[in-house]
């Protein structure tokens, strides 16, 4: 089998490089020639952990190949995925690749889109092109573990009527469906609605332990082995139910405001998805309220925070909970030093000049009057806080993902302010 993908942002850069792992040939296109020149020489802008090595290795073998040619796209191949990040322009994308295939081939829609586009998409070429098949299937893959969540997913959907469109696919899977990946066949509107579906029940799982964490401060009780205990109960599980500043992520706005528009074209409302965002929304505002009451006034003080992506182990800033918070802290009057071990670059484009970008977590901790942990690299556990005890202003740590001893850094002498941690 040979497949094609279009894009070469994030998603795609993902899709071609584990397609390619599986032993498949991957000619993956875009119009992007800088983009394509540096993905051919195993050059990517985004921090994921293995998707470098990944890349290398399949090119060297021969297997992922990359154009800026759309032609190539119908040679010999059985299968073309839409990997790209935005999904504005694919009914317009999936026309042009229609154009160029003559012979059949599977149109795979991966690009996060709202209910109604595989159908849109299908309409739209069927006319001109009848021997495309068009299959909606979502991805649910997580920014800093995506090559991983690639490779073992929890479920396969596949949005279609045609049969021989499934078989084909669970050819090109068949490492995964060996390993008992389940795969779910439905309709267009299903898989688009599962993917839109699964981020807001996140985003609500998120909340309520966010909103429960706030709940332990007057109750006095411990907001992590509370989620812990959540966590172990099999029908709740662990993942995405620790407490923190905030969810974010690439899709995860523009996913919840098209499920939101969607029921509310339909006259459908939406009150648990609803609160879940407004809780989401304001956790940056309570956490800036309470770091201002703890200084009793934010103008003028300068705040040291340390991380920048939304989440770690990613380069990536959008709809970065830490960054909505350091926009709130400057709105205050307080200055602000930064830094993150790998979104250094991009949060340059979100943030004002007036946001000093460190090279160091020691820099930007220097001589300031509160920490705040803004996003939970591991690393940030393993500083040496003795040093930077030594050289802040004021021994204030604000940790609202209680990724540090609490009773270490108070030992260590520190003023230590955690999401739901009596003080």
């Amino acid at each position: 089998m040979h497949v094609g993908v279009y894009g070469s942002g994030y998603l795609a850069t993902i899709v071609s490089a584990c397609l390619a792992d599986f032993g498949v040939p991957v000619m993956c296109v875009d119009d992007d020639s800088a983009r394509i020149l540096a993905l051919s020489k195993g050059e990517t802008p985004y921090f994921e952990k293995n998707l470098q090595e990944l890349m290398k290795r399949n090119i060297r073998s021969g297997r992922l190949m990359f154009s800026t040619e759309i032609s190539s796209l119908a040679r010999n191949k059985q299968a073309v995925f839409i990997a790209t990040d935005n999904g504005n322009y694919i009914e317009e994308i999936a026309l042009r690749i229609a154009r160029v295939c003559a012979d059949p081939v599977i149109l795979v829609l991966c690009t996060p889109v709202p209910v109604g586009t595989a159908t849109n998409v299908e309409r739209r070429i069927k006319s001109t092109a009848p021997h495309i098949t068009v299959v909606s299937h979502p991805l649910f893959l997580t920014d800093g573990c995506a090559v991983e969540d690639f490779n073992w997913p929890d479920r396969i959907v596949l949005g279609t009527n045609s049969a021989d469109a499934v078989n084909t696919l669970k050819g090109l899977y068949r490492p995964l469906v060996m390993r008992g990946v389940p795969v779910i066949v439905t309709s267009f509107a299903t898989a688009e609605l599962v993917r839109e579906a699964s981020t807001a029940f996140v985003a609500t799982k998120q909340s309520f332990i966010n909103e429960i964490s706030q709940l332990c401060e007057y109750v006095e009780a411990d907001p992590i082995d509370l989620s812990l205990a959540l966590g172990l109960d099999k029908k709740i599980s662990p993942r995405c139910l620790q407490p923190g500043n905030g969810f974010g992520g690439p899709f995860v706005e523009t996913e919840m405001d098209s499920l939101a528009q969607l029921a509310y074209s339909k006259g459908v409302s939406l009150r648990i998805l609803s609160a879940a965002r407004e809780v989401n929304n304001n956790l940056s505002e309570k956490i800036v309220n309470r770091m201002s009451q703890v200084l009793q006034s934010l103008a003028g003080k300068q705040v040291g925070v340390l991380g920048l992506s939304f989440k770690p182990n990613t380069n990536s800033v959008a709809s970065s909970a830490s960054i909505s918070m350091i926009k709130k802290l400057i709105e205050r009057g307080a200055r602000v030093r930064a830094f993150d071990p790998a979104a250094m670059s991009d949060a340059k484009a979100e943030l004002t000049s007036s946001v000093e970008l460190c090279k160091d977590a020691y820099l930007a901790t220097e001589a300031v009057d509160a920490i705040v942990i803004g996003t939970g690299w591991p690393e940030f556990k393993a500083l040496d806080f003795p040093r930077i005890k030594r050289a802040v202003k004021r021994p204030l740590i604000v940790d609202p993902r209680n990724m540090l001893d609490s009773g270490r850094m108070k030992g260590l002498g520190f003023e230590y302010v955690g999401l739901g941690k009596v003080n």
